[in-house]
């Protein structure tokens, strides 16, 4: 057994953990980039190690009644099969290296994806609490009953988010909680992740079930895998109440971008040009957005959290490869959603404070 794939299995399991994303999105290239697993093995090992993980995470969400299970549904009707059509698509690309390099392809373009989806869920978020900060009448109820369903666009939507996965491993979660969002803006987050996250478990299961098929599942590669990701992300769960997982999204986000740009052949001079690109103008865009919509340009820091000045208050609202739904600024945890997270301590509830303490304006 590998003891350095344990190793990075399980640092890749902590971020998971802490973050809510970056299982599919940061395992496979992991996996192609530096430990040389061909990308057809890559993907094909990380979909059954997320199909191990994502069901405790689900039942957790189940028990707190934070799904939508018609949304589901009708999700789920148009990701399965798609899911595992996605498998009959990346073979009829070709044999071989043909294949190998339409998937690393692949995977870069759905990482690129990833990081912007990552930006436009930040941006949304800060517009809507400067929106309900200064329009309070326009804040999201406690919904008494049921959203109005929409099937086509919701197949629509779980029909290319399941592609998208059954091709690259990466979606589940990132992409179909932007569409979810846009979709459903009346669901509040934690019943946004808790419904993505439930539509992943069979969209990742046909996907995997369709790998396994094809014989692509290299014991060798998916069982350290396991073995790391799962305790590793369990412990992520349980640091997720006292280490600010803002900060590694952001730092998550640049090595996505990095990944994907090395994913499509992109030059060391490149890469690195861009790593250093978003980490020096990135938080400097960032601060002058925040400014725009009347929030200061950097959060403040009260006994461990952060008072975003913007009227978050650190709820956590994570989830696995879906990415907490709050802005990078606020303080909030994904440990109750990675999936093998059901023994982290619980978390704020909607309408409470985080564990760490009080925000202030």
């Amino acid at each position: 057994m590998d003891l350095a794939l344990v190793i990075a299995a399980f640092g890749i399991g902590i971020i998971v953990g802490l973050t809510g994303m970056g299982g599919g999105a940061l395992m496979s290239p992991v996996l192609v980039l530096f430990f040389n697993v061909p990308p057809l093995t890559a993907v094909s090992s990380d979909l059954l190690a997320s199909a191990v993980m994502k069901p405790v995470g689900s039942v957790v969400h189940l028990r707190r009644r934070t799904v939508d299970l018609r949304i589901v549904g009708w999700l789920c009707i148009g990701s399965v099969p798609t899911a595992f059509a996605g498998v009959f698509v990346m073979r009829a690309l070709g044999d071989g290296e043909a294949l190998q390099h339409a998937i690393k392809t692949a995977l870069g373009v759905a990482l690129l994806i990833t990081v912007v989806g990552l930006v436009v869920r930040a941006y949304l978020s800060l517009r809507e609490r400067a929106l309900v900060r200064d329009h309070p009448e326009l804040a999201k109820p406690a919904l008494t009953g049921r959203v109005p369903l929409r099937p086509l666009p919701t197949v629509v939507l779980g029909a290319i988010g399941g592609l998208i996965v059954g091709m690259t491993s990466v979606g589940s979660g990132s992409i179909i909680i932007i569409g979810l969002m846009a979709l459903y803006p009346a669901l509040k987050a934690k019943q946004l992740v808790g419904t993505d996250l439930v539509q992943a478990v069979p969209l990742v299961a046909a996907a995997a079930l369709g790998h396994a098929l094809y014989g692509d599942l290299d014991m060798a590669v998916t069982l350290p895998l396991l073995i790391g990701s799962v305790p590793g992300a369990w412990l992520g769960a349980r640091l997720s109440t006292t280490l600010p997982g803002s900060v590694v999204r952001r730092a998550l986000a640049v090595v996505l971008l990095a990944s994907a740009l090395k994913m499509l052949g992109a030059g060391n001079v490149l890469t690195l040009s861009a790593v250093v690109g978003a980490l020096v103008l990135g938080p400097l865009v960032w601060m002058l957005v925040r400014r725009a919509h009347g929030f200061p340009a950097r959060p403040r820091r009260v006994r461990g959290t952060t008072a975003t000045g913007d009227g978050s208050d650190g709820r956590s609202d994570g989830g696995t490869g879906a990415g907490p739904a709050g802005g990078p600024d606020d303080e909030s945890t994904a440990g109750e959603s990675t999936g093998v997270s059901a023994a982290a301590p619980p978390q704020g509830g909607e309408d409470e404070p985080a564990v760490q303490g009080q925000t202030t304006a």
